[in-house]
């Protein structure tokens, strides 16, 4: 399955002048369980609500008095270069057995619908296992004392954030992870871990991706 996955993707890099493999490559409908590591996001709530501003799926996260910092958004089966998704039956849903494995998890049940589909059908799980495994992966992952709570905003980089996180993360290392804004705002933490989950991983593709201003503003908890 490893070669024809290379196959297909020297093939686009030939067709496109080798811009697909140089940009990462998106697999819709990829190999349920051909992959090569994960990626834990973990969405800075008040940030995140301050760009979405509160739409659709995402009104009950960002209500009035949510009180959110870190949140899962999700757990994203990835390639060395580029990622798999929506790779399960579009019929097949979770159970509400397999819901209840994702309580406490997401900040709303609509999203964790939607990284199932989208994100989960590519990981080879089952819809309880795969939300057992978000839940793995949430629970490995230490936030560092100055995110635990933020009473009032403040200016970060991304060096400062990412050794945060290294510093409450032992085994954890920069270019394990990558931290991304949006119009100088945190937005998200993306931290990889090896497929079994069992630690963390370099991902050289993910940690380039992340955000390039000089510092950005980390919203207050409300």
């Amino acid at each position: 399955m490893r070669l024809k996955r290379i196959a297909a993707g020297l093939l686009a890099f030939c067709a496109l002048g080798g811009t697909a493999l140089a940009q990462g490559r998106h697999d819709r409908g990829g190999t349920p369980g051909d992959f090569d590591f994960y990626v834990l996001a973990l969405s800075w709530s008040p940030g995140f609500c301050e760009i979405d501003g509160g739409r659709g799926r995402n009104r009950e996260q960002c209500a009035p008095g949510a009180n959110l910092g870190f949140v899962v958004h999700g757990l994203w089966p990835q390639y060395e270069r580029g990622f798999p998704s929506d790779c399960g039956p579009s019929g097949r849903s979770p159970s509400r057995m397999a819901m209840d494995q994702a309580e406490g998890l997401f900040p709303t049940e609509s999203l964790a619908r939607y990284q199932w589909r989208k994100h989960g059908t590519c990981s080879g799980s089952s819809p309880s296992d795969y939300f057992a495994d978000v839940r793995r992966a949430r629970e490995k992952v230490k936030l560092p004392p100055a995110l635990a709570r933020v009473d009032s905003e403040r200016s970060w980089t991304v060096l400062d954030l990412e050794r945060a996180f290294v510093d409450a993360n032992p085994g954890l290392r920069p270019d394990m992870m990558s931290v991304s804004c949006r119009r100088g705002v945190l937005e998200e933490v993306r931290i990889c871990f090896s497929k079994d989950l069992r630690g963390f991983r370099s991902c050289g593709e993910v940690d380039r991706s992340g955000c390039r201003a000089r510092d950005f503003r980390v919203n207050a908890i409300r």
